[in-house]
């Protein structure tokens, strides 16, 4: 390449650098919608709100919460798909996203071709909780009643393969007992019939679950990683509970869609990371067993990609399905 030319090159790659930085910069310069792939009060929801009311004060432009429960989150996560790449719609994600490809035959989307992953924001505790009247006070009494009678027990999910349901069918595989899934729209409508004591059980964040356990509404029969939770130590896992191996903790993140220009992406993915390392979120979503992590895009691309063949392997197990 002769001088002139190797010139022209290096004057239109610092064209493009700038348009770039420059487009970052200018962004936003209307509000963002945020879809959040559940019902309104679950814990995707609830993480969803925390990071847009800040994330509204760091753009310096309104982030709109845009509840769209159904199908395990792919009704919300297809809007995100097919939105306009630039930026102004993100999408609020949970395992369920690496979930799915392995239950649903049908999908409307790649989950790894149609997004540009934009940060892994948490990882969740979650707990396994009963209502007050179920006869059992631990995971040894609720497999000793689930074995005297089979069928009898029910347990509640956000849906037919999604992360809690996979949860109680690993449950069952691992202890050999026989319990009935109930699938909802959502963990939150899950959660409130435990409450009213219309279904018997269900694997449930911390968050969600803590404030209905303090009012004595539910107890807690075991904590569902593979090591106690700081949130609340005082339960045992079900791995310690005679449940060895055991492993029912979850994930929530943020995607954008496929072709979102890398550095809007990037700017997001910052700013978020600011609010999840931030003193005071750190410190209130710890309490309520909610651990921030606030990734780079490559990293969540990543994590998604090791996720996919993991839980498609429980749900292979589980023999969860739909058409």
């Amino acid at each position: 390449m002769t001088l002139r030319p190797l010139r022209l090159a290096l004057v239109l790659l610092a064209g493009i650098l700038f348009a770039a930085s420059v487009r970052a910069q200018g962004y936003p310069v209307k509000p963002v919608r945020m879809v959040v792939a559940s019902a309104a009060g679950g814990i995707l929801d609830t993480v969803a709100r925390t990071i847009a009311v800040r994330l509204s004060e760091q753009l310096g432009q309104q982030v709109v919460i845009d509840n769209r429960p159904g199908a395990g989150g792919i009704i919300g996560t297809d809007l995100v798909a097919k939105a306009a790449a630039d930026g102004y719609t993100i999408g609020k994600v949970a395992t369920s996203h690496a979930i799915n490809p392995a239950v649903y035959s049908k999908m409307p989307y790649d989950t790894l071709k149609d997004f540009a992953p934009v940060s892994h924001t948490v990882n969740l505790t979650n707990l396994l909780v009963a209502h007050s009247s179920l006869p059992a006070n631990n995971v040894k009494e609720l497999i000793a009643l689930a074995k005297a009678k089979p069928k009898t027990i029910t347990f509640g999910s956000a849906g037919n393969g999604q992360s809690n349901h996979l949860s109680g069918e690993l449950f069952k595989t691992l202890s050999g007992i026989d319990i009935v899934h109930v699938p909802y729209k959502g963990s939150a409508p899950a959660l409130t019939d435990v409450l009213a004591g219309n279904i018997s059980m269900m694997f449930v964040d911390v968050l969600s679950a803590l404030p209905h356990v303090k009012a004595g509404k539910l107890k807690v029969l075991a904590v569902t990683g593979l090591k106690r939770s700081a949130a609340v130590p005082e339960y045992p896992t079900v791995h310690e509970s005679g449940v060895p191996g055991f492993n029912g903790n979850s994930w929530l993140g943020m995607v954008a869609p496929a072709g979102t220009p890398k550095e809007i992406v990037a700017k997001l993915s910052e700013e978020i990371a600011k609010i999840l390392h931030s003193p005071e979120v750190r410190e209130r979503f710890l309490a309520q067993g909610v651990e921030p992590v606030g990734s780079t895009p490559e990293q969540f691309a990543a994590f998604i990609e090791a996720e996919m063949p993991r839980w498609a392997s429980a749900a292979r197990s589980s023999g969860a399905h739909n058409n």
